[in-house]
């Protein structure tokens, strides 16, 4: 790890070598982001989910707990603030956005915007959705993301002034990039994989999981939580599938390619073994 380090700092110090205007402390602080990046532990992402909520609460309009929208969301969530060894904390943002996001530190965020659109199953369905980026911990390399894209704007910002008073100001970008940041098509499989599970065992409707996604594909891309969750009509064709029986979830493949796997191995050591038997025989 400490060799890592060195070879980070080298590197950010080599991009600006000959620029007469650098800014050394934002070079060395470009540096321990990068090196934050790759080192985070679960602790340290932990609490910087924790400052992160609590700045975009900040940001934004949240709904009284006397509100419709909170009243509504705290009959939805019922007794789901503890799943396994996760907590979950809920709040509505007043904003006419379809949209919700997680933070690793189990803190989950609906819109207004989402609630209006959604019947209760279809939201519940959405929740169970983030919760699965939580637990499969696709926030930490979202977090983990956030601090590079820090590192990188930090190294230009330090050789050029101008540059430089942007990034200075530039308070909310972390939390920007963390609410904003696109998850891959496998995270998105997973983690709706992970809602229908969820929906299943909790005894809600599984259907409202394919509704929600048809609903999300007619807005045509118009809407935040459409360009960090892409392909929601072919997502919704897909755990039809998977009601209809016609398909398998992402975790049942995985189990499925392991088992053939371990066949395999199982395979090739019995015939190894039968191989050198047979030439012990002949000796």
């Amino acid at each position: 790890m400490r060799n890592l380090t060195l070879l980070i700092f080298c590197f950010f110090s080599l991009c600006t070598v000959g620029c007469e205007n650098t800014d050394t402390r934002l070079v060395t602080e470009a540096g321990f982001d990068a090196v934050r990046a790759v080192a985070l532990s679960d602790k340290a992402v932990q609490q910087m989910a924790v400052r992160s909520s609590a700045y975009a609460d900040s940001k934004k309009r949240v709904a009284p707990a006397t509100s419709k929208y909170a009243r509504r969301l705290k009959r939805l969530v019922g007794d789901h603030y503890q799943e396994g060894d996760l907590t979950f904390n809920y709040k509505v943002y007043l904003a006419q956005e379809v949209n919700a996001f997680a933070m690793a530190d189990g803190t989950i965020r609906v819109y207004s915007g989402l609630m209006d659109m959604f019947t209760d199953d279809e939201l519940r369905f959405v929740i169970g959705h983030e919760m699965g980026h939580v637990a499969l911990k696709h926030i930490h390399k979202k977090l983990k993301m956030a601090y590079a894209s820090s590192a990188v704007r930090k190294a230009i910002a330090a050789t050029d002034s101008t540059a430089g008073e942007i990034a200075r100001s530039q308070l909310g970008n972390f939390v920007q990039v963390l609410m904003g940041a696109q998850f891959s098509q496998l995270e998105e499989k997973e983690a709706d994989d992970y809602s229908l599970a969820f929906m299943k065992e909790k005894g809600y409707a599984p259907q409202a999981a394919v509704s929600a996604l048809k609903k999300l594909a007619t807005l045509n891309n118009k809407h935040s939580f459409l360009s960090s969750h892409p392909a929601p009509g072919m997502r919704a064709e897909r755990l039809q599938m998977q009601l209809d029986g016609k398909a398998t979830s992402i975790e049942d493949q995985k189990k499925g390619l392991w088992d053939k796997a371990k066949g395999v191995v199982v395979f090739v050591v019995n015939l190894v073994v039968g191989l050198l038997r047979w030439l012990t025989g002949l000796l």
